[in-house]
């Protein structure tokens, strides 16, 4: 019903639409890329219930629009600023349907294929009944994976919660053990945010997905001199720790997607992305892409003679806690101000919100976006240090 509608919408105006049916969201950036189109379109509400759905724009690169140019699309379409097109300027809508082809190409071209089918890897993969399992599917079998697909088949019906957290993923867990796999995977419905499940089934969680992509792909290129990664301010420190061992640094951006890819082209980053399981490969687009990670970590899993479980554990850990509060209209920037004062001695990043690091631990805290509430996330290497951070920032804005 809403592709649909927005179809109809786009050829008012007077644009040609190439439609792909149901895919990914990095799948419909690369067609947008691929396709040399002005721009892209993915009806999505990811992770939200079945009641919800939302309409995703993407540049003419593929890439998320920046917030700026996002709120030029919002004003539009609140101001109802359309120009609609003349009937004889009016196109019928075309069908590709090569996004998943085209997808696994991009992966497979970047990656020691021969390498990844001999290692025979058993793979444990949760899609949700989103829009990830055929191509994930696809991607596997070029890769020579022993693959156990639990919700395969793009229906849309979730048979559970399905943003992939601990909590939601217990059957995976479960299912890694009993099929004795190297490795489980779970995607997101529009299958661009990874979780990973390692060979003890031990749900290791999404922060762990970026870090595993950069640990690999700096070792994979002999970790270059002067190599650089991009996160954003509320993903953990593990990644610093990597590019530290390696030599490399890492780039923080604000909150956002699109920041993250922006800073990824700047400076010609390796790879970057987000603590909620977002890797963005440039090699194959700059967006947040599932399928891009499934495939680092396997090439990661082929050339390691030791498991899943062995290589996270080597990684320092951290515990992350996140929290948010409410504040009334017009709070945010006092709150920011206050602390900014507060944590004076302390380093301070103030590009969204307020970041706070110490030695031993960090401090997020940045207005949202949508609603009057602060969003707090805190990571030390213990749960307790954490949530005693959290409290601190509680008392010095006085909530």
């Amino acid at each position: 019903m809403v592709e649909m509608a927005a179809v109809s919408g786009l050829i008012a105006v007077g644009c040609r639409v190439t439609t792909l049916g149901i895919v990914t969201t990095p799948g419909v950036a690369i067609m947008t890329e691929h396709l040399a189109a002005q721009g892209g379109m993915v009806i999505t509400a990811s992770h939200n219930p079945i009641i919800w759905n939302g309409i995703k724009s993407l540049r003419f690169d593929g890439v998320a629009p920046t917030s700026e140019q996002a709120q030029q699309i919002i004003n539009r379409f609140k101001n109802d600023d359309v120009d609609y097109a003349p009937v004889e300027r009016l196109v019928p809508h075309e069908q590709n349907d090569s996004t998943h082809s085209l997808h696994v190409d991009r992966v497979l071209a970047h990656v020691e294929v021969q390498a990844i089918r001999q290692r025979k890897l058993k793979v444990v993969l949760d899609s949700v009944h989103g829009a990830g399992g055929p191509v994930t599917a696809m991607l596997l079998r070029q890769l020579g994976a022993d693959v156990v697909h639990l919700y395969a088949q793009p229906t849309g019906r979730f048979p559970h919660t399905p943003e992939p957290t601990r909590e939601n993923l217990t059957e995976l867990c479960d299912a890694v053990l009993q099929h004795k796999a190297d490795v489980g995977f779970a995607q997101d419905p529009d299958a661009d945010r990874l979780a990973v499940v390692d060979n003890k089934g031990r749900y290791i969680g999404e922060e762990y997905t970026l870090v595993l992509a950069a640990l690999h792909l700096l070792q994979k290129h002999g970790n270059p001199p002067g190599a650089v990664l991009a996160a954003n301010l509320s993903t953990s420190r593990m990644i610093d720790d990597i590019a530290a061992a390696a030599g490399a640094s890492v780039v923080r951006t604000s909150v956002g997607e699109a920041n993250v890819a922006a800073a990824i082209r700047e400076h010609r980053c390796l790879v970057g992305g987000e603590g909620n399981g977002g890797v963005i490969w440039p090699k194959v687009i700059h967006v947040r892409d599932s399928v891009a990670g499934i495939g680092l970590l396997m090439e990661l899993l082929s050339q390691r003679d030791e498991s899943l479980s062995s290589i996270v554990d080597q990684i320092p850990a951290y515990a992350i806690v996140k929290d948010k509060v409410d504040i009334q209209p017009g709070m945010a920037g006092r709150c920011v101000s206050a602390l900014k004062e507060h944590f004076a001695d302390q380093k301070i990043d103030l590009q969204d919100g307020v970041r706070i690091d110490w030695p031993d631990r960090w401090v997020h805290v940045r207005p949202s976006n949508t609603e009057p509430i602060l969003r707090i996330i805190a990571e030390a290497t213990d749960a307790a240090v954490s949530k005693q951070t959290i409290e601190e920032i509680k008392q010095v804005v006085g909530i």
